[in-house]
């Protein structure tokens, strides 16, 4: 069975009603980035940055996937699919895909201050100072905020290395690490880039195919293709 690797971003989320990332002015929710998506944030002013990540959960916890969620759910059918998302939303778990690797955290899920492996599911939205792990410290969101390592990069380098079919979708390609890992995906895979803006590549990638539409159309429309030529041979 093939192996499609396929590396999310906000874009695909964006049709559910998740806001991107952030504003075209830099800010996040009003925000500055270093207030509330740094350890010095953190640090800093703790109260603001549970309360920004508490509306987050409010704000997502309706959310609903799209078709572009459901479309990689229907390819298990065919292929051996691995998602890797930058994305801390649980949408593609909603549509039901199996395997999805989260390099940036995960909005429901709260973490350890003193042991970052104690890592806990949430009950509701609210996560606020006095919410203390069994080892006594403050729980913080299990988010990778900016300045602290991907401890699952490794892990992702290590699928797209064994991709047949590699596929980028909601993207812009520009936050790294993650924007690399295109970089490790054998040079005979096959690639896709879904986005409704072309993203800035090096011409370097060989079998390299853009989709400019967005994530529900391009997405559906690519899952049906691959399926057919799968199921045609």
């Amino acid at each position: 069975m093939k192996k499609i690797v396929v590396l999310s971003g906000a874009g695909i989320s964006a049709e559910s009603g998740i806001a991107t990332f952030r504003d075209s002015d830099g800010l996040w929710e009003g925000h500055n980035v270093t207030e509330v998506a740094t350890p010095e944030g953190f640090a800093k002013n703790p109260a603001l940055v549970l309360e920004f990540y508490n509306q987050r959960r409010r704000a997502g916890k309706n959310a609903k996937p799209n078709e572009a969620h459901f479309a990689l759910k229907r390819l298990e059918e065919f292929f051996e699919v691995q998602i890797v998302t930058q994305n801390i939303d649980n949408l593609h778990e909603q549509a039901g895909s199996s395997n999805v690797l989260h390099l940036h955290g995960e909005l429901f899920k709260m973490r350890s201050t003193k042991n970052p492996d104690l890592i806990f599911e949430m009950e509701g939205t609210e996560l606020v100072l006095g919410d203390l792990c069994p080892l006594g410290s403050q729980l913080r969101p299990h988010i990778v905020w900016f300045g602290e390592g991907v401890p699952l990069m490794q892990t992702a380098a290590e699928h797209a290395s064994n991709a047949d079919i590699f596929i980028v979708v909601g993207t812009s390609m520009v936050v790294y690490p993650a924007a690399g890992l295109l970089n490790y995906a054998p040079e005979q895979s096959q690639k896709f880039v879904v986005d409704v803006k072309k993203p800035a590549l090096e011409s370097k990638f060989r079998n390299l195919e853009f989709i400019e539409n967005k994530a529900s159309i391009g997405l559906s429309e690519l899952a049906d293709r691959l399926i057919k030529a799968e199921t045609t041979k």
